[in-house]
């Protein structure tokens, strides 16, 4: 379905056409967020499919990539994070994400980055192996602190050798691979030959590994003896939100626990979302991470069924095509189908697709009844996290006399260091709090170094006329900064001709103590100076703050960009090769900038016309 614009804005599958389509235009009974979508539609394309299957696929492919407003969304969307272990001579095990390029071994796919990280902090803690990337490693002189605190064994300066590094690396890579009780059998016997070989201090470093790792293995929850990788699903709508929580199970261990909260933009029933909604996850998901097993209990949508029935019981209205397009496979058959699709799409042998399980019993029931609960405490965390914001943004409209409740803020800062590499923040803040994902940055050009004003001028007129366009402006605009910063935003908006946001700077006192901030309006002389404990001020200084953070982090990477850059990029001719047998030759920048063209002909791979391209590239002129 696309809109005026050409925008698509739902994407659908049927098996019936004319019954699903016609469900979308009747004259009664449906609901406002429907009537919402059927104003704007002013187009319908149809592609058909030989199978429900290729249906499925296509729809979560065309979701994924255009992700209309008015399907649900899965946002995150990330590849799985992963353990590598390179092939180098002290080999590294390394945090990666993505395509598998590096030459190594991989181990993995893990449930989430927090996952890989907590790995990796065990193996360096038992095992001493080191954590540096190849381009500091290659370059010590002497160990580092990760020696001095007992985390590294110092292999990039010979203080362990290659055989007991690698046997280190083997214990790491047994334990990656499960095989906890096979380790500790092995430590206990290499424990016993150190002693016996009277090498006491290995034996201590023996023993002390093999607790470590005991006491890692209580820490852990083993609900029942099971093999392979299990999904538990909870589902619940409340609200107009629907939470999906995922309890991911690996070998009767707790391995994963997350919620993912989605907007139900058309008051769709929880039958009718869930199988969108795993076929997004699962057809999105690395094959090494599908679980031999899904855990999904009919019985929790028992009572979002009733209510569905209920609702349309006091509309007066029973329309049997609706009913018959909405219901007419359950819940089951609908999740046997993607994992069909699945199956498919990964090309998967019949014995390695996901068996769904809908009654589960003893511990899997159990599963399923947490993962419920768990759904259950995101929506009730969601909606006293709603009214908090909400009370905040009241507090908000009162300290300015605003006509109507600001639902969306946004503020913007300026980071630089004496005008190098100027970048401008915005940060947005609404009844949820903070809006990460529409944060933007904008690096400031054509202004001079260190002018606040004409920066703050350029981002604002930047990100408002895109907004224009999109006619999603936000209710209040803060600027950190005082008056002067305050009336370049209000002359972006002016050029604009955009009046119905409201604009106020926040400004530290002479002191510079929280608190003690000042805020200013347009049109008025003196500043408001709030209670420091009123409501509505800590959110400003809140949004304020986090402005900060975000525009600091984006010159400090910008910054770091160009102080590692040579100088030498961007000139026709001169690739990585040449730049890096230029560094070598004259050993660095200052020396390539006062050598002559002659001396730069000299280096292998630079020819006459390549050093007088360097040469003016650097200079402007030719000597």
């Amino acid at each position: 379905m696309f809109d005026e614009s050409g925008e698509l804005i739902y994407v659908g599958k049927a098996k019936h056409l004319k019954n699903r389509v016609s469900s979308y235009f009747r004259a009664r009974g449906l609901n406002s967020k429907t009537v919402a979508l059927v104003s704007r539609i002013n187009s319908i394309e149809v592609i058909v499919t030989q199978s429900e299957t290729e249906a499925l696929i296509l729809e979560q492919t065309l979701i994924k990539k255009h992700r209309p407003k008015y399907n649900i969304l899965l946002k995150d969307d990330k590849s799985y994070p992963l353990i590598h272990l390179s092939e180098d001579e002290f080999p590294l095990l390394a945090y990666r994400r993505g395509k598998r390029s590096k030459k190594g071994r991989y181990f993995g796919p893990f449930p989430n980055a927090s996952a890989v990280k907590q790995s990796l902090n065990h193996l360096q803690k038992i095992f001493k192996i080191r954590s540096c990337e190849n381009s500091y490693f290659n370059n010590r002189s002497r160990p580092c602190l990760q020696y001095q605190i007992k985390r590294c064994t110092a292999p990039c300066v010979d203080l362990v050798s290659k055989e007991e590094y690698a046997e280190q690396i083997n214990h790491a890579v047994m334990l990656l691979q499960g095989k906890n009780r096979e380790l500790l059998r092995l430590l206990d016997s290499e424990m016993e030959q150190a002693s016996a070989s009277l090498e006491f201090e290995k034996a201590a470093e023996l023993r002390d590994q093999a607790q470590h790792l005991r006491v890692l293995q209580e820490q852990q929850y083993v609900s029942v003896e099971s093999h392979g990788r299990i999904d538990a699903w909870g589902v619940l709508q409340q609200s107009g939100v629907i939470a999906f929580h995922r309890l991911s199970m690996k070998d009767g261990q707790l391995n994963d626990s997350k919620t993912y909260l989605q907007t139900n933009k058309l008051d769709q029933s929880s039958e009718e979302l869930t199988p969108h909604f795993l076929a997004q996850y699962y057809l999105s998901s690395d094959i090494d991470a599908l679980p031999n097993e899904i855990i999904l209990s009919e019985q929790q949508f028992q009572t979002s069924h009733a209510k569905s029935n209920a609702e349309e019981s006091n509309a007066g209205e029973s329309d049997a095509d609706e009913q018959d397009e909405g219901r007419e496979k359950s819940l089951k058959q609908e999740v046997v189908l993607i994992l069909e699709a699945i199956a498919e799409h990964f090309e998967l042998p019949k014995n390695r697709i996901p068996k769904l399980i809908s009654s589960p019993r003893q511990e899997k029931k159990a599963w399923a009844s947490l993962s419920f609960e768990n759904a259950k405490q995101a929506l009730v965390s969601k909606q006293q996290k709603q009214t908090e914001g909400k009370e905040k943004l009241e507090k908000v409209a009162e300290l300015f006399e605003l006509p109507s409740l600001p639902n969306r803020i946004e503020c913007f800062d300026i980071s630089h260091s004496k005008g190098e590499s100027t970048v401008a923040s915005c940060v947005v803040f609404n009844s949820e709090g903070a809006a990460k994902d529409q944060y933007r940055r904008f690096n400031i050009k054509d202004v001079e170094a260190g002018d606040d004003y004409a920066a703050i001028h350029q981002a604002v007129y930047r990100r408002f006329a895109r907004l224009k366009e999109q006619e999603d402006l936000p209710d209040l605009l803060l600027i950190d900064g005082g008056r002067g910063q305050l009336a370049k935003a209000q002359q972006a908006l002016d050029e604009l001709e955009i009046t119905q946001t409201e604009v106020t700077s926040i400004s530290k006192a002479v002191t510079r103590k929280a608190g003690w901030e000042f805020l200013w309006q347009v049109g008025r002389e003196k500043p408001l100076q709030p209670n420091p404990h009123n409501g509505g001020f800590l959110l400003l200084q809140e949004i304020r703050d986090e402005a900060h953070r975000f525009a600091i982090t984006g010159h400090r990477k910008q910054r770091a960009k160009a102080r590692v850059s040579s100088g030498l990029e961007g000139i026709a001719g001169v690739g990585p090769k040449r730049r890096k047998a230029l560094m070598q030759f004259f050993g660095g920048m200052a020396a390539i900038k006062g050598a002559s063209m002659q001396e730069l002909a000299k280096v292998d791979g630079i020819s006459d016309k390549v050093a007088e391209d360097i040469y003016v590239a650097l200079h402007g002129t030719i000597e």
